[in-house]
């Protein structure tokens, strides 16, 4: 039994059908979506669809990232705004209204269930995007830090040019309450990179699937991971968010 973590899919189903058929994935594995189901591709709500199916065969959890906190508030509010049509809301409202799941209570309910944060037995943290609080997760001071905060990943990245024995003497604090660090939200194609990108305790597992990347799947113990081909090539008629 494994568990499997899978970065942001922008409404790319025919990526995560692939990464799951490629990681040979089973009823028997964990599955921990790091949010962002939506916007981009034009299969957002058959991506939610196809995540409802595996929540009936496997256990999985689901975090919520910035683009389902806002496809959540127009699916229950018909809340709107600017920055989210830009950049793949209309798509998503279109997916919705073409396949008639615009009404369904079921996608509702999944957008209004997401977690913030996953803490597992081992004290991995998973989360969308970061958090501020030195404190750890259960202390941040603003919810929306969980779904848009990019400081968490810099902070990494500046940790990995320190030596490991300053390090070791002087842990940057907000690392220190947790084995490990999961988080999607910056994709690693912002950095000339393709596959999952480590920082110090974090692993960014966002490779840029709303773009030109791929989409991934990792085994969190093994590490070893499976990706989707380019989502420009599985959808060769669309831009996504370019």
């Amino acid at each position: 039994m494994r568990t499997l973590v899978i970065g942001d899919i922008h409404g790319g189903c025919k990526a995560l059908l692939q990464v799951l058929d490629k990681a040979k994935v089973t009823p028997q594995d964990t599955l921990i979506f790091l949010g962002d189901y939506v916007d981009g591709w034009s299969e957002s709500a058959q991506t939610v669809e196809k995540l409802l199916a595996l929540a009936t065969t496997n256990t999985c959890i689901f975090i919520r990232g910035n683009h389902d906190l806002w496809c959540g508030l127009w699916l229950n509010k018909g809340a709107t705004n600017p920055v989210w049509l830009a950049h793949g809301g209309k798509e998503t409202m279109e997916s919705y209204v073409e396949t008639g799941l615009l009404t369904d209570n079921r996608h509702r309910a999944f957008f209004n269930e997401l977690q913030d944060y996953y803490i597992d037995s081992e004290n991995r943290l998973f989360l969308h995007a970061g958090f501020t609080s030195m404190h750890g997760v259960g202390r941040e001071e603003y919810v929306s830090n969980y779904y848009f905060d990019r400081t968490l990943w810099e902070a990494a990245m500046l940790a990995e040019k320190i030596s490991p024995e300053i390090l070791e003497k002087n842990p940057p604090q907000r690392f220190v309450h947790y084995k490990e660090i999961f988080i999607g939200h910056t994709p690693t194609t912002n950095y000339q990179e393709t596959t999952p990108m480590t920082a110090y305790k974090v692993c960014n597992v966002d490779t840029g699937a709303a773009f030109k990347g791929k989409l991934t799947i990792m085994d969190i113990d093994s590490k070893e991971f499976w990706q989707s081909d380019t989502l420009p090539s599985l959808y060769p008629d669309e831009k996504g968010r370019n």
